[in-house]
């Protein structure tokens, strides 16, 4: 897809995505899951380059790029975006309980 062919949503993710690895990227703090945030922010950036992308999968990797940056307060208004992003893909299907 190209220009005006583009999804917004998709659109969207892939600038929250690049915001977040340019600020992780200059981050000067180490921290335990770094490497974990890195691969998983990659692999949206990977997801966004050839459409929309499955949902089940971004949900997955925003909660281990949360668990990963969650405490990181520098971090936080770009793993807000990127949550953003994604919930533009909408909600999760409820589970009725048993």
């Amino acid at each position: 897809m190209t220009g005006s062919d583009e999804d917004p949503r998709v659109a969207e993710l892939r600038t929250a995505v690049s915001r977040l690895r340019r600020e992780l990227a200059a981050h000067p703090g180490e921290f335990t899951d770094r490497v974990v945030a890195e691969e998983e922010l990659a692999a949206l950036a990977a997801m966004t380059a050839d459409g929309p992308p499955e949902v089940p999968r971004l949900r997955r990797s925003l909660l281990l790029i949360a668990g990963a940056i969650g405490s990181v307060s520098a971090l936080s208004r770009g793993l807000s975006q990127v949550r953003d992003a994604v919930e533009l893909f909408g909600e999760p299907p409820r589970r009725d309980a048993p």
